[in-house]
């Protein structure tokens, strides 16, 4: 577990980068990250804090996000050597309060999670959010100003950026991600556009220190703690490679010839990939579809010329 700043921690290496946050009276989790993984991350809370998990904050539907959501919540109000005991609390005043951590994620997360149509295993419900929000921004208080933005269409179509306003930390979800170039999932509603949006919404609220850096610190979706600099960067590079893209498919270029281009290759070797669950190649891809959707310009439509 690494301290970023304030009343903000990160704990990396759990499927996606888990956000902690201790507040005077809770915790509140960003991305609870895989279910194999919750046993160890939630003994690294238990050593920073014996404050009870209250809100559990799913980013998107992404599996490597919301796996550890139901050992997450289950360990809710009930984690080891807490000041507070999960019975007291809820006989209090005649009041029945949950057993669990609260689990909130934009509309569009539920929907998806809930949406057993063409999935070959559903989803199991005690994974999917438990609250919800659909306007462009939720806020909680747990010592500091704790708010959520929607940014809508970009990594997917229910993804949810967090803003620590007194810590000066943002947790990005997968929207911003070292570890590839930006995840476009269409089938859910994601586009290279609405990325770039997104990006450009959250490099708006981060404030650097001296020659862009330091400043508000950015945990990302995964890879290392950021700051402004590193964003900037990633935008950039999601702007150049799409006007790319947008410039060879004017020339009336197929997916396989932008493809072989490389309109990407000055940044592989900090983004890209020739394997794993998302590749330079599928990244393309996907830029290309969007950029061409509608138009007829398509690999088939095109192989002939």
């Amino acid at each position: 577990m690494l301290h970023v700043q304030g009343n903000v921690y990160m704990i990396a290496g759990a499927g996606s980068n888990i956000t902690v946050q201790v507040g005077s009276q809770f915790v509140i989790v960003v991305d609870p990250g895989l279910p194999q993984m919750s046993e160890e991350a939630l003994a690294m809370i238990r050593k920073l804090t014996d404050k009870h998990i209250l809100f559990v904050i799913d980013t998107s539907a992404d599996p490597d996000h919301t796996g550890g959501n139901a050992n997450f919540s289950k360990a809710g109000w009930a984690l080891p050597n807490s000041s507070l005991n999960p019975l007291e609390v809820g006989s209090k005043g005649g009041l029945t309060l949950p057993s669990g951590a609260s689990i909130i994620a934009h509309i569009n997360v539920l929907n998806r999670m809930s949406d057993a149509s063409g999935k070959a295993a559903p989803i199991p419900s005690n994974l999917w959010p438990s609250d919800t929000y659909e306007t462009r921004y939720w806020r909680l208080y747990n010592s500091e100003g704790v708010f959520m933005y929607h940014p809508p269409n970009a990594h997917t179509d229910g993804d949810t950026y967090v803003l620590f306003r007194k810590s000066d930390v943002v947790s990005t979800g997968d929207i911003f991600t070292l570890a590839s170039y930006p995840m476009i999932h269409a089938e859910e509603g994601g586009s290279i556009t609405g990325t770039i949006n997104a990006l450009n919404q959250i490099i708006e609220i981060l404030e650097p220190e001296d020659n862009e850096e330091g400043g508000t610190y950015v945990i990302p979706g995964h890879g290392r703690i950021c700051d402004r600099n590193d964003i900037v960067n990633y935008r950039d590079m999601a702007t150049i490679v799409r006007g790319r893209v947008q410039a060879m498919i004017k020339k009336g270029m197929t997916l396989e010839q932008v493809k072989a281009a490389k309109p990407t290759l000055d940044y592989d070797g900090l983004y890209g990939s020739t394997s794993g669950p998302w590749t330079t190649d599928m990244f393309v891809t996907a830029v290309y579809q969007e950029l061409t959707k509608g138009k007829g310009q398509d690999q088939k439509a095109n192989a002939g010329r």
